[in-house]
């Protein structure tokens, strides 16, 4: 294993072409955390939040993750007050098709009609005329999936969106997706320590989309004193969580984690793990940790 030292760090975890015309910095940032408790409300302290997303500017990421929900809207209006005017090559990715009636509530809804207010919600807190990536954060099982994704195509034909992804789907539900819209990115749970979604990883890398794992840096029972990455981690200088990350940009070439934090300090020690190289075999040994 080893490290570059770099003062952009997040430039050394490779490039990905998003939709094939949008070139990102593997390593993204994944602004939920931002917000209150239960991902509700203004933050406890707004300015740290804006110092966290100028600072991931700085260390070289410009793929931002968020979503309507996030506050609701508190995240991307964040954004907007730390970054707008935003840099030619920032890339911000949203999300819409969960309502929050409270903290820590989640509901699907993705009527065509509510999905096309909360893209013009979003240009707004944006600051933005075009969504770069637009998600639809989860499949309402009410509506048609044709429906919800057939409304994200015809804002796309507007101009309001440029790409159009998925969240949490099957390998199924993914290829019916691709049926309805240009699907280029998929947003599912996967971490070292679950790797329930590595059949939709393995469609997604065959197929050359974007594959966006959420709760990226989990480590489980791998982390516990004398566990696989404990001792990796006193062996090499790096933090457990720094391991988990450079698994995830080993694992694959699409692979564009978003480790989310409202610190400064906690967002530069992951950022560094764009740094971290692993050799193959302590890929092996954490892959076979499992």
């Amino acid at each position: 294993m080893s490290t570059q030292p770099t003062t952009r760090p997040a430039v050394a975890s490779g490039a990905f072409d998003l939709g094939g015309d949008l070139t990102v910095n593997r390593l993204g940032y994944g602004a939920m955390q931002l917000t209150g408790p239960g991902v509700w409300g203004e933050p406890r302290d707004p300015d740290e939040a804006v110092r966290v997303l100028r600072r991931a500017v700085e260390l070289g990421v410009n793929f931002i993750d968020t979503a309507d929900a996030y506050g609701p809207f508190v995240s991307e209006q964040l954004i907007r007050k730390a970054l707008h005017p935003y840099a030619d090559d920032l890339v911000i990715a949203t999300k819409g098709g969960l309502t929050r009636p409270g903290p820590g509530d989640w509901r699907p809804n993705g009527r065509p009609e509510y999905l096309r207010r909360q893209v013009e919600l979003s240009l707004r807190h944006l600051g933005l005329e075009r969504i770069d990536l637009y998600q639809l954060h989860r499949i309402d099982p009410t509506v048609p999936l044709a429906d919800q994704l057939g409304e994200l195509a015809r804002l796309q034909q507007e101009g309001k969106l440029r790409h159009v992804g998925v969240s949490e789907v099957t390998v199924e539900e993914l290829k019916e997706a691709r049926t309805h819209a240009e699907i280029v990115s998929v947003q599912n749970l996967y971490n070292l320590a679950n790797r329930s979604a590595e059949d939709v990883l393995n469609y997604a890398e065959a197929e050359n989309i974007a594959f966006i794992p959420w709760f990226p840096i989990a480590t489980g029972e791998l982390a516990r004193p004398g566990g696989p990455l404990d001792a990796a981690s006193k062996q090499h200088e790096a933090s457990p969580s720094q391991l988990a990350l450079a698994w995830l940009l080993r694992r694959s070439p699409v692979m564009l984690p978003i480790p989310g934090t409202s610190s400064v300090a906690h967002l530069e020690e992951n950022t560094a793990a764009a740094l971290v190289r692993l050799t193959d075999d302590e890929f092996s040994s954490l892959s076979d940790a499992v």
